[in-house]
């Protein structure tokens, strides 16, 4: 069959349109927590450029995966709340891919900077001495700009062998947004190899980096069972605390939907992803700095404007002209 013209092709996204009550209450509730990601991660992102005390490594990769989940986040959101509220839930050939496209880079941009981040605490655990040294600013360049890079190309490899498929009428995507398997499954020709390319994505960019960061733990975990001192452990699993949670919340989701043998189009999974989505990148910002004193500090400095000022009469406002490791106490790099 003959390939429709791209301007001509439009998508239907099911969502939960047999339910229209229950999309109504997650507009409302979507609506809440998308406002709520913008702010918290906004905030991440501008205390990070702002306060000399967070301009260390792990905070200059938490900006990094703050500005990404707003991008992620806003790629499909603002479409799905409207699809929400109208009877008409049509999507264009080039919307749908430009929301796939984002959406795909910046999943696997963030599954390659936890791990990214996991390397950071195994060296701020195992190797206390050297991480000045080994956390450079120039290397955590390098490894934010190879985790986009990385996430870029795989997005592109996969919506490039997607937008050459033909379509010749199937239009019926039951999700709440444009993905990529459902995406392609609508084609009418044989999609063996985007299958193939799209698993040989999921083993690099999902398993392969939550192998590098179970392997940094159990050298981390190691490591700190050797600590003589039980304040030293504490502050050492605190300052891996957050890491962990952020993974165990995102990899757990993302197991949990490719493990569950139940229909993939049922309603309970659809918001398994909504909560994938969602609710992982507005629980980001609340983990990191929930006990986190830096944030803390950094937050009363932003709200009293004393990032101007060079003296403050209160102490937890002065600004920060050394950077100590979060567990040993040593400088780090400037």
């Amino acid at each position: 069959m003959e390939r429709t013209n791209w301007t001509e092709i439009e998508f239907i996204l099911l969502g939960l349109s047999e339910y229209p009550r229950v999309e109504k209450v997650l507009f409302v509730v979507c609506l809440v927590m998308y406002l709520v990601i913008l702010l918290g991660n906004s905030t991440l992102v501008i205390l990070t450029l702002l306060d000399s005390c967070l301009h260390i490594p792990m905070y200059f990769f938490l900006g990094n995966l703050s500005f990404l989940d707003i991008w992620y986040t806003s790629s499909f959101i603002p479409s799905m709340l409207i699809h929400f509220l109208s009877k008409k839930k049509n999507i264009s050939f080039t919307r749908c891919v430009v929301q796939m496209s984002v959406s795909y880079t910046m999943g696997s941009t963030e599954c390659v900077l936890l791990a990214v981040m996991a390397y950071d605490r195994f060296v701020a655990i195992c190797k206390p001495l050297r991480y000045p040294i080994i956390m450079s600013k120039a290397l955590c360049i390098q490894m934010a700009a190879l985790s986009w890079v990385l996430g870029f190309f795989n997005s592109l490899t996969e919506t490039i062998l997607a937008i050459r498929l033909p379509f010749c009428g199937k239009n019926i995507i039951n999700h709440f947004v444009c993905e990529m398997l459902a995406f392609v499954k609508l084609a009418c020709t044989d999609i063996s190899l985007n299958e193939i390319t799209i698993m040989l994505g999921n083993v690099i960019f999902l398993f392969l980096p939550l192998l590098l960061i179970c392997i940094s733990y159990i050298f981390i975990l190691s490591t700190v069972l050797r600590i003589n001192s039980a304040e030293g452990r504490k502050k050492a699993f605190s300052t891996c605390s957050a890491h962990i949670t952020v993974v165990t919340v995102f990899y757990g989701t993302i197991l949990f939907m490719y493990m569950n043998p139940k229909s993939k189009d049922s309603a309970f999974n659809k918001l398994i992803a909504l909560f994938y989505g969602v609710v992982t990148p507005m629980l980001n910002p609340i983990i990191y700095s929930l006990r986190n004193k830096e944030v803390h500090g950094a937050m009363r400095k932003l709200i009293f404007g004393d990032y101007l000022s060079e003296k403050s009469s209160n102490p937890v406002l002065q600004p920060c002209n050394s950077y100590i490791h979060p567990v040993f106490p040593i400088p780090l790099f400037h």
